[in-house]
């Protein structure tokens, strides 16, 4: 039962996140506070995802890791205009 409930509740912490599924590689929002928190967190512990989404309710690691993937992607294309 105790699999059933923890289920539960990350179903309805996932209500709460604003979420655009398109396709298997679906773009997730992250709140500012969330960004800066996954920021401090990579510098603190470098690419341990599953620690990092440990610290934010309703995360997992492949979120947050796809997050960072494609923000540093989208620096590395502005930074070489």
């Amino acid at each position: 039962m105790g699999d059933l409930d923890r289920s539960s509740r990350s179903r309805g912490r996932r209500q709460d996140t604003k979420e655009v599924r398109t396709d298997q590689d679906a773009k997730v929002e992250f709140s500012e506070d969330e960004e800066m928190l996954i920021t401090r967190m990579f510098n603190l512990v470098g690419d341990r995802w599953s620690l990092i989404a440990g610290r934010i309710p309703g995360r997992t690691a492949d979120e947050i890791e796809k997050y960072w993937t494609s923000r540093r992607s989208s620096q590395s294309t502005h930074n070489q205009r």
